[in-house]
């Protein structure tokens, strides 16, 4: 905490814990350190003596002067900076250097991020000690925490919050009031957050690179907006996120910024591609798509066909290829592969179809009843796109996610072997296993059968859970809301099989470690009664004709 006083010439806790050490008079010691390191000031010495008298702490006494000063000093800069003198910036400069090296100290802060930002040119070394801030990375931390929440509900998830609630969160509101009306700054904020989204690959730094725009568009700094060519995108984005759909009018201002990025300018596609990989738009861009697809079938046409879910494949592209473009810096969108629409989407339609035909065959009467059993394979090119197409396997994710909305047993267990295998494990990623293991909570019921469990856990979880921690992780969080559900032999097998080895984290020893609580405490007790979550799907139902090629469960 008190990093860089002794480069001040400063004492610090050390200093005192050195003196009493290898002193033989303690209290002398202690007055000796507190009368050089206090206010250097002669008329005061006096005076504290009356502050003991009234209970006063020294330390109270010591906080509020110096809050005082900090204060007075910050206005300084802003005077001095603002003022006509030649040599401002010189003196500007020189207070820098003296305050830089306690730039870690969150008292003294402050005054060095006031000097930052009032200087015309900032040193591009300290820029980077600023932004090498661990306090920085407290961001990612808590976005990984949400996706691992023990709260499992497809009411309250990890894309449940408004934008406006995430921009709230402590560490946008300290780089947006760091940043100011700073465009300098600002840009370098922007080059950190693209190098560590490109030596990290995590997906978080895409959320607040757009996070950090709009907060400063919440406050009115024209400064920045006006100058950032994603903002007006970004802006609209935002809404759509808001409504979780992007509508036809949004769609054509989104398109409009597309096709308006001018020849000589297209590194600007690097930014809107962050910006469209931010888990929070790529979970809207998704959404509509599912409820463009829905529209479709019921009016019978083809995906080929609608602009709208066009544009919405090549912004979900676009986000997929946020990676690659900013790591290859060739800044040219990404085809989309057609086949992804003439042949994917339709072999997923073919799945709606073929659900919809088993179910109106189980309402026929007996005798005209064929012997038609549900299909259990899928059809080859859907599997093949889940396993060799980044833009496919988002889709064919969300889908299986629609399924268990709609609580379709059988669909679900059709699909989620299909799973095993996807392109760059992407089911096995902690956005998508969030998202399922809230889902399946609607179908708690189903795992009283032996196989439906064996299908979740057997035939999909399992398959990974000892190469991937986060996926045991994440089978633990189901159980602990679920164990009550399946059958005693069943979860004991289970348990014996995720018993964490011996290395590794905290985190999972302790879900294992609650769990194993609970099922103890359940043994004593009788099971809790589970009340069935009233459902705002974000998806709209749309009246589908029942003909023979068409099905009556709602894509």
């Amino acid at each position: 905490m008190f990093a860089g006083l002794p480069e001040l010439g400063i004492s610090n806790g050390e200093d005192l814990k050195e003196t009493l050490t290898n002193c033989t008079e303690p209290l002398k010691a202690i007055d000796q350190f507190q009368m050089e390191n206090g206010i250097l000031l002669p008329t005061l010495q006096s005076a504290l003596p009356f502050l003991d008298l009234h209970g006063t702490p020294r330390l109270e006494f010591h906080q509020s002067v110096f809050d005082e000063l900090r204060e007075k000093l910050m206005e300084r800069v802003v005077v001095i900076a603002e003022g006509k003198e030649e040599d401002r910036y010189r003196k500007l400069e020189e207070l820098l250097e003296k305050s830089f090296p306690l730039v870690k100290m969150p008292s003294i802060q402050p005054v060095v991020m006031q000097v930052l930002k009032h200087l015309p040119k900032v040193p591009e070394k300290k820029l980077k000690m600023v932004m090498a801030d661990k306090e920085l990375y407290k961001y990612i931390v808590e976005k990984e925490a949400a996706l691992f929440s023990s709260d499992l509900s497809i009411l309250h998830n990890f894309f449940s919050p408004s934008p406006k609630t995430r921009r709230q969160g402590e560490v946008v509101l300290k780089l947006t009031q760091m940043i100011g009306k700073n465009v300098k700054l600002y840009d370098m904020v922007l080059q950190f957050l693209r190098t560590l989204f490109l030596r990290t690959r995590n997906v978080h730094y895409c959320t607040l690179r757009a996070e950090l725009l709009m907060s400063l568009h919440d406050l009115d700094i024209s400064e920045i907006c006006s100058v950032d060519p994603c903002h007006k995108f970004t802006w609209c984005l935002d809404a759509c996120i808001r409504e979780k759909f992007v509508d036809g009018k949004r769609a054509r201002e989104l398109q409009g910024f597309l096709d308006g990025v001018k020849k000589g300018q297209e590194q600007v596609l690097g930014d809107l591609s962050m910006i469209l990989c931010d888990p929070f738009a790529c979970n809207t861009l998704v959404l509509s798509i599912m409820r463009n697809l829905q529209e479709l079938l019921s009016q019978d046409a083809l995906p080929r066909d609608s602009p709208d879910l066009m544009l919405l494949l090549r912004m979900l592209s676009l986000g997929q290829g946020a990676w690659d473009m900013i790591d290859s810096q060739v800044f040219k969108e990404p085809r989309l592969d057609l086949e992804v629409v003439t042949r994917f989407l339709p072999a997923m339609m073919s799945v709606v179809v073929d659900d919809h035909t088993f179910t109106v065959e189980q309402k026929l009467p007996s005798e005209e009843k064929s012997s038609l059993s549900y299909p259990t394979t899928l059809p080859e090119s859907f599997n093949r796109y889940l396993q060799e197409n980044r833009v496919a396997c988002e889709m064919g994710l969300y889908y299986v996610l629609h399924i268990a909305k709609l609580r379709n047993k059988n669909a679900l267990q059709r699909l989620l072997p299909a799973l095993v295998e996807t392109y760059n494990d992407m089911a096995f990623g902690d956005i998508f296993l969030h998202l399922l293991t809230g889902h399946l909570t609607l179908l708690s019921d189903e795992f009283g059968s032996e196989e439906f469990c064996s299908v979740v856990f057997d035939g999909f979880l399992l398959t990974s859970f000892s190469s991937k921690e986060n996926v045991h992780r994440h089978t633990l969080r189901m159980l602990l809301h679920l164990h009550h559900k399946m059958s005693p032999s069943y979860m004991e097998t289970l348990m014996k099989t995720l018993e964490p080895p011996k290395q590794c984290s905290e985190p999972l020893k302790e879900l294992y470690n609650q769990l194993t609580e609970k099922m103890e405490a359940q043994k004593k007790s009788p099971p809790p009664t589970d009340e069935t979550p009233s459902l705002d799907l974000g998806l709209h139902p749309v009246t589908v004709p029942t003909t023979a090629s068409t099905p009556t469960t709602p894509l």
